[in-house]
């Protein structure tokens, strides 16, 4: 016997009794996006006629959701609304525009309102206990833009593209000056594209004026007419200008600006900066326009996020941990090698008042027997605290010589202890090895702040607290990047711009910890809560709390 089904009926009775399981993600999504405050979710400065706007609630939701089915695709969104039940529910039946989700998403106030969502939603992990005061940890990857492959600028080549056009200018501007088409002017000014721009009406206007004269002149003139050459000329000149010059200018100045300080970007998507990606199927080390991406994780619960067009870890931390609203829950910050820096530990120690967990890039090789045991490292030298000196393995005395200050591209200080070889040693022996090849004294340089870092890191790292701390980065940070990557599919960003891509980002990451945080729930129930629920609440201070409600 099997079931009645007739499609071809003249009659079909709809049922529009749903309801969405208890233990469906939607149902985490509704209640999240639904503590979180109405004067946090709406914008202040709306407009007061017209059509109303979406409720930024509902459109939170949708997203949400969407991405919680691995669904990026605007016209898909929009699709789900119309055909999926869960999708409708939450949306409460209303239909919304590719357009309508895709606008939300790129703007500010999306922007804003991510931002707010992960510090409630680190509020409510820290009440309900899900966070420990113990470490967070700190981790990055590279996410491949929505941009060509092949739309690379490169700052060296607009450099010297641009210099050579400057020399072409001043040349130019040079004999217009000696034939007194153009006054002097400041030479910054003439190789600017807007100071080309005036050259070029100058020139035009001085053309208009020949014309004009030419006019009067007979129409044969023995030896040729000088003004029409001058004519000639001063057209040749202007479209040089107008063609080649001043387009060219204004297309360098432009690259200059978007540039920022970095070395390169997309013509696709000037925010992306081409770096070398973790995923390389062709081993060619390849360039490819992309973002730099760090997170700040506990229990594998990622509680801000933040996008750099830096490839370099190093250098985004600071910024990373300037943003990160939850810095004052931790008392270490936990990151691998690639963050640590002098300057990373002198901000983390005086300014953030954090117990740094990163090892330098030589921590493990200075552990080794083979460099403790290697005579020509200036650390496993004999050292003279008292008179500050040092005598290598060879018995050469190095005696302080003078103070120096290294200043790097960013700004950072370093100060240098420079120790210069005695020319005077215990033999005429050690006088010849205390010399060079090419017969000057030797010289040592020492950073003794960065060997106090040192030390510092080689003991945190080497305490039992400090392993058992770091051990948990691996399963802690790690898998949150093979779950976004594998399971979600996001190797590559799907919008364009640095705002846009980080909101896609966030919602990515929100989703991820909801999914988290929903198997928890139904796990717990499952085992031990039957017949309860999960309800959060808005304290009078806004922070979200979960509690448990036989």
């Amino acid at each position: 016997m099997y079931q009645n089904y007739n499609i071809g009926q003249t009659q079909f009775i709809l049922n529009y009794d749903f309801t969405v399981p208890k233990n469906h993600i939607t149902r985490l999504i509704n209640i999240f996006v639904d503590s979180i405050p109405q004067e946090e979710l709406l914008e202040k400065n709306t407009a007061t006629t017209g059509r109303p706007a979406s409720h930024p609630a509902i459109m939170l939701k949708i997203l949400l959701f969407a991405y919680a089915r691995q669904t990026y695709s605007g016209r898909k969104i929009e699709t789900m609304l119309e055909e999926n039940l869960p999708m409708r529910w939450l949306a409460q039946d209303h239909r919304y525009s590719y357009h309508t989700s895709n606008n939300f998403r790129k703007s500010q106030h999306a922007s804003n309102l991510i931002k707010k969502a992960f510090i409630y939603f680190s509020l409510a992990l820290k009440d309900h206990n899900l966070i420990n005061n113990d470490a967070v940890f700190i981790d990055g990857t590279k996410i491949e833009a929505d941009a060509n492959k092949y739309s690379f600028t490169w700052k060296k080549s607009v450099q010297k593209y641009h210099a050579s056009l400057k020399d072409k200018i001043s040349v130019l501007y040079e004999e217009l000056v000696e034939k007194q088409v153009v006054k002097a002017m400041d030479l910054e000014t003439v190789q600017s594209a807007s100071g080309l721009e005036v050259i070029s009406e100058k020139v035009t206007d001085e053309i208009t004026k020949l014309d004009e004269e030419i006019k009067q002149e007979p129409k044969v003139i023995k030896g040729g007419s000088p003004k029409k050459r001058r004519r000639r000329f001063l057209k040749k000149v202007n479209r040089q200008l107008t063609q080649d010059f001043i387009p060219r200018a204004k297309k360098y100045e432009e690259a200059e600006k978007i540039f920022r300080g970095r070395n390169s970007f997309s013509k696709t998507d000037h925010d992306a900066t081409f770096m070398r990606m973790k995923e390389d199927p062709m081993k060619n080390r390849e360039t490819k326009p992309g973002y730099n991406l760090q997170i700040a994780t506990h229990n594998q619960f990622v509680l801000d996020y933040g996008l750099f067009d830096n490839p370099t870890d190093t250098r985004t931390l600071v910024p990373f941990l300037e943003q990160f609203h939850s810095t004052d829950f931790f008392n270490h910050i936990v990151a691998d090698a690639g963050y640590g820096s002098e300057y990373n530990y002198a901000t983390i120690i005086n300014q953030f008042e954090k117990e740094p967990l990163i090892p330098y890039g030589t921590f493990l090789k200075e552990q080794t027997r083979k460099f403790k045991n290697d005579p020509t490292k200036p650390q496993n030298w004999e050292y003279n605290e008292a008179d500050d000196y040092y005598i290598d393995y060879l018995g050469v005395r190095f005696s302080f010589y003078r103070y120096s200050t290294r200043k790097d591209a960013y700004g950072f200080k370093r100060d240098i202890k420079i120790y210069k070889a005695d020319k005077v040693q215990v033999s005429a022996e050690l006088e010849n090895l205390a010399k060079t090849p090419k017969g000057r004294q030797r010289q040592i340089q020492v950073n003794q702040t960065w060997n106090y870092y040192k030390e510092r890191i080689k003991e945190t790292l080497s305490s039992e607290e400090g392993q058992a701390i770091y051990r948990r980065r691996k399963y802690d940070v790690e898998p949150v990047f093979g779950h976004m990557k594998r399971d979600f599919g996001v190797r590559r960003t799907h919008l364009r711009g640095q705002r846009s891509v980080e909101n896609d980002i966030g919602l990515l990451l929100m989703t991820m910890n909801l999914e988290k945080l929903g198997k928890m729930v139904t796990k717990l129930g499952l085992n031990n809560l039957k017949n309860r629920k999960i309800r959060l609440q808005i304290l009078d201070n806004l922070k979200i709390w979960s509690r448990i409600i036989f």
